[in-house]
């Protein structure tokens, strides 16, 4: 019998346990603060190895059971993350794995007139298949650069990716099922589920409307790639522009009711203060005065390509770069300053992949004089919102748009 060296050797350090969950091991150090932006608490700088989990390049870990890792800064450079980067956003611990040919999709609900069920290769055949260019994040991405600090997964800027997501439209399976007209809203669960008795199960609906919109996909590939276990395979929810709360990975179910599906998850989960964002999208049957489910992302920012503190040298360009995205208005312009906001340039914006996606931006300044610069970004979309420069606070910690400022030294 192998011993645990042997097994590590062979599994390049990674555990496995039962039931389709993992273990990793090999932490690398902690990662530092992201640049230009409150700090993360000590705790989660701490905690925040990186480590690999199986099928992925190491990736900083925020919390073991559920697995939460997100994609380190350095892999925003490019305009897609690549699968084996791609973040991890699990809310419950028992998570197995589906082989392709046990996999089937269940469609009915109350609001449905011919409940169906379909296979992995039924999906591929029998609907059309499209491909998405979208960005995929978490609700709460930057909630651990909330001042003050909320409670959740403290995450930094890494909870999210833009991939290609290919798949059939939404709105082509439950034109099979026959939607009534009474149907409201639609409901989604995936095979992850509680380890605890008691834990409410990972579910989410959303309008009528939204599920008919044509970017609203069941995806069965990444990036031109069947999906990877940690990030839905065999299939997930893809909602274009909508935070990845309703992304549900490992889709088992599609349900069309006539009722506000009542859930833990929509009904308390996942608000936000009324009309405190500038939303245009708003989930109406489950909103209230007080707070109303979130929704499309707010238009964002980040750097990708300067560090706190750096050097620059007198008299020679350097390039400031990152990416901008929203919640599918489209990025209109990206300004930057290297005086602190005294003065800003508009940035170079690189190839349009689509409303959805990231827009990677790029802009040269050269420093006359030795001294301190702030380097900061700022977006814009076609609707014309603008990022923030305080952040608007919330109780759940979501949309930090707030601008970048990095502070670094001409030499």
């Amino acid at each position: 019998m192998p011993s645990r060296r042997d097994i590590l050797k062979m599994t390049g350090g990674l555990v496995i346990a039962t039931g389709g969950t993992w273990l990793a091991t090999h932490a690398r150090g902690a990662v530092p603060n992201p640049p230009g932006l409150a700090p993360l608490p000590a705790g989660a700088v701490a905690s925040g190895d990186l480590e690999a989990i199986a099928g992925k390049v190491p990736l900083i870990k925020r919390t073991w059971r559920p697995p939460n890792y997100e994609t380190p800064l350095s892999y925003f450079a490019e305009d897609f993350t690549p699968n084996k980067a791609f973040f991890v956003r699990y809310h419950l611990a028992s998570i197995p794995t589906i082989a392709a040919d046990k996999w089937s999709l269940k469609v009915g609900g109350d609001a449905a007139a011919t409940p169906l069920e379909i296979t992995l290769d039924q999906l591929k055949r029998d609907y059309p298949a499209v491909e998405l260019a979208a960005v995929n994040q978490c609700s709460g991405n930057r909630r651990g650069l909330f001042d003050p600090h909320v409670a959740g997964v403290e995450w930094g800027v890494g909870a999210m990716g833009n991939a290609r997501w290919k798949g059939a439209r939404l709105k082509d399976v439950l034109a099979k099922a026959g939607l009534k007209k009474e149907a409201l809203e639609i409901v989604f669960d995936g095979a992850d589920g509680p380890v605890m008795p008691g834990t409410p199960d990972f579910q989410k609906s959303i309008p009528v409307w939204k599920a008919l919109d044509e970017n609203t996909l069941i995806a069965y590939e990444m990036n031109g790639e069947p999906l990877p276990h940690w990030n839905g395979f065999p299939a997930r929810i893809v909602v274009a522009g909508w935070t990845g709360t309703y992304w549900m990975k490992h889709v088992t179910s599609i349900n069309a009711i006539s009722k506000p599906f009542d859930n833990f998850w929509v009904k308390a989960g996942y608000r936000i203060p009324t009309n405190r964002f500038p939303l245009v999208e708003h989930f109406a049957s489950q909103m209230t005065d007080a707070n109303e489910p979130i929704t499309e992302m707010v238009v964002n920012s980040i750097i990708t390509n300067v560090a706190a503190g750096q050097e620059v040298p007198v008299g020679r360009a350097f390039d400031v770069k990152g990416i901008a995205w929203d919640g599918g208005r489209g990025i209109s312009s990206v300004d930057v300053s290297a005086d602190g906001g005294r003065s800003w340039r508009s940035a170079t914006l690189g190839t349009d992949h689509g409303r959805f996606s990231f827009r990677s931006f790029s802009q040269s300044f050269t420093p006359s004089e030795r001294g301190a610069l702030v380097v900061m970004a700022r977006a814009s979309n076609r609707a014309g919102a603008t990022q923030t420069m305080e952040l608007i606070l919330n109780p759940a910690g979501y949309h930090h748009n707030v601008i970048q400022r990095i502070a670094i030294n001409a030499v």
